[in-house]
């Protein structure tokens, strides 16, 4: 995932490689559902991708098999919701938010129902599976229906936090979840809050937005800019992809004049194309780019192989960056 420099970089920062979050969002379930016997995992033939199985071992009666018919899964999810059960449906991302989203659209979010669903192995985790396991466009999507809150955590404490704020949320949630091990970003004075963005590092010459794995490499590259040119990026992490933190999208704006967006996710739809719009609409003048997955089928390789091919790394934020920065 990481370059020896862009490793050296983070050991400057004194960062600590953490676990994957779909292991820290399966703990986080095991310990909720512990205390609150109306939580229930509904899942498509995924307790072991969704790393629950010691959730259906400790609490067999609040796990739903479902099979792999992703249409059926959110059907239940929502039946059982509108029962007063906490449900959380899981399934890998690609295919939740494809196959169903005409139930996620109208069995959840119109009905107003307080299911979380879960998309695991998100963005580009299935690595060389290729374009039919990769989930590029659940963003673009789900930011076009009405009533649902996009979360993609950039570390475990967001994962942890995202997990107990989206089970007290009670509406609907999309969560996104990826299956490599991270980085635990640096601690803020903010505690995480749904649709808040999160301050990682301070800066005026150019603003880094970022969301979901994207954004250790957001901050690896303002950590080498600031090394290799002087330059201070502010890093902004934006777990909450809807609803935007429009006030944070605005100040970075409007302090640093210069905004990159970094993502896990098609440039088609996506952070960037949110964060462009509420810039566009303030009248800021702002020199912007946005980095993603181009309007292509990606390149087959690991995620890591991925990250590098287009640019979503230190190395190729740090170029992206000082194009814009003259």
């Amino acid at each position: 995932m990481y370059s020896p420099a862009a490793k050296a970089v983070a050991e400057k920062l004194g960062l600590k490689k953490g676990r994957a979050n779909l292991e820290v969002f399966a703990d986080v379930m095991l310990e909720l559902g512990k205390a609150d016997r109306s939580i229930i995992a509904v899942t498509s033939d995924s307790r072991g991708s969704g790393k629950l199985k010691p959730f259906g071992d400790a609490l067999p009666k609040q796990i739903v098999e479902i099979g792999i018919a992703e249409q059926n899964l959110v059907g239940v999810a929502a039946g059982l919701a509108s029962g007063d059960k906490n449900v959380f449906a899981v399934s890998p991302a690609c295919f939740l938010t494809a196959r169903s989203l005409e139930q996620i659209k109208n069995d959840i979010c119109y009905s107003d129902h307080p299911v979380t669903v879960v998309g695991i192995s998100a963005g580009v985790s299935y690595g060389a599976l290729g374009t039919t396991h990769h989930s590029l466009h659940d963003f673009a999507v789900l930011r076009a229906i009405n009533n649902i809150t996009i979360v993609a955590p950039g570390d475990n404490y967001e994962a942890a936090e995202a997990v107990k704020a989206a089970a007290a949320h009670n509406k609907p949630v999309y969560l996104r979840f990826g299956k490599a091990a991270l980085y635990d970003l640096p601690a803020t004075d903010k505690p995480f809050k749904l649709g808040e963005a999160r301050v990682l590092r301070e800066g005026s010459d150019l603003a880094f937005l970022a969301t979901g794995e994207a954004t250790i490499h957001a901050l690896l590259a303002a950590a080498y800019l600031e090394e290799n040119g002087g330059y201070k990026c502010r890093v902004v992490s934006l777990p909450s992809v809807k609803p935007l933190d429009t006030e944070a999208v605005l100040a970075a704006a409007g302090d640093c004049g210069r905004v990159v967006t970094v993502e896990e996710h098609m440039v088609n739809g996506g952070l960037g194309e949110a964060c462009a719009s509420v810039i566009a609409q303030s009248g800021l003048p702002c020199k912007f780019r946005i980095v993603g997955i181009p309007d292509e089928y990606t390149v087959t390789g690991s995620q890591s192989d991925i990250f590098r091919h287009y640019g979503i790394s230190m190395e190729g934020l740090s170029d992206v960056a000082r194009e814009i920065l003259g």
